[in-house]
């Protein structure tokens, strides 16, 4: 069983909304893609919720209303209703909403059709080393489902970058690296056990980082660093993991990156039991048969292709096919 676990799809209502590729909101077109490339199974889900993912004057994706956010997650149930052999999908959340967003997407998740939470890396320039993102791993923890990190429309840093060919496929993809690596030194795993954390975009290169985050929770041999406070007046978070690195190494990332030296990578810090087959397709324009294809061409043995094709996802979400009460 091969199984996808990074695309989107978006209602028509938001294509009319927001600008955005055509290919998000042709269902017929992604899963015939998918049936070329022998994809059984793809789990969807919006990394904005019912957002937008480019740049909008005067959208506030974490501001969104929760009734077009419910009417999201209503559109995904049914879809995966109609197609209940094929797909599941992602409940969105903010990491540092409210506790009335928390219970919203408690609730949301609660229909089979959703098999995990998607979140994104950073939010409004804050990571998820925030102690606001507490509720939100708690919860995720307690429930036992997976977490997607995926990149915010704006990562950090963004709003000084010009140029959005430069955010879309370097930012968000550092953001990642960053956010992962965050809530791997705020000691969030630690305290979390069953927390169980995929990196978006490969993670984004965080695999490169484990060593560093290592050294950077061990006490400094000249003293502690000098007192400083963040942009919001709190003072700085303190490194909880006493090994971050380790944190890191327990997490799953997918291959939706088109580098053949970062999947190299992931294979010797992760391990093939910790990759799971993404392609981020739709929205980029590359054919889902070609992630397989790369997967099939790895130096590794048909046993540990299979686990990074689907059965590591298989496990981590327990997917079956379901029937679901989402409204069409």
């Amino acid at each position: 069983m091969i199984i996808d676990v990074h695309a989107h799809l978006s209602p028509p209502e938001s294509a009319r909304r927001y600008p955005m590729p055509p290919s998000l909101t042709d269902v017929d077109a992604m899963l015939d893609a998918r049936s070329e490339a022998g994809i059984d199974l793809t789990v969807i889900g919006s990394p904005v919720g019912a957002g937008a993912m480019m740049r909008v004057p005067g959208v506030d994706n974490y501001r969104q209303p929760a009734d077009r956010l419910r009417a999201l997650h209503d559109w995904t149930a049914a879809l995966v209703a109609r197609f209940p052999e094929r797909l599941r999908a992602y409940a969105y959340v903010n990491p540092l909403g409210s506790e009335a967003e928390l219970r919203a997407a408690d609730e949301t998740a609660r229909d089979p059709a959703f098999v995990g939470f998607v979140v994104n890396s950073s939010v409004r320039g804050r990571f998820l080393d925030d102690p606001a993102a507490d509720g939100f791993f708690a919860l995720a923890a307690e429930r036992r489902l997976p977490v997607f990190v995926h990149p915010p429309a704006e990562p950090a840093g963004a709003r000084e970058v010009a140029d959005l060919r430069f955010v879309e496929q370097v930012s968000r993809f550092a953001d990642v690296a960053s956010g992962l690596a965050m809530i791997a030194f705020a000691g969030w795993p630690d305290r979390y056990p069953d927390l169980t954390l995929i990196g978006a975009t490969g993670g984004g290169g965080v695999a490169a980082l484990t060593d560093k985050l290592d050294l950077a929770a061990r006490p400094r041999p000249f003293g502690p660093p000098p007192a400083s406070v963040d942009a919001a007046g709190a003072p700085p978070r303190p490194a909880v993991s006493a090994s971050p690195g380790a944190a890191v190494r327990r997490m799953y990332v997918d291959t939706a990156a088109p580098s053949d030296a970062l999947t190299a990578m992931n294979l010797a810090v992760f391990g093939a039991g910790h990759m799971l087959l993404g392609t981020d397709s739709p929205p980029v324009p590359v054919p889902p048969a070609r992630a397989v294809a790369r997967i099939r061409d790895l130096p590794i043995g048909p046993a540990e292709q299979a686990a990074i094709l689907g059965g590591n996802a298989a496990s981590l979400f327990g997917l079956a096919p379901v029937r679901t009460g989402g409204r069409a």
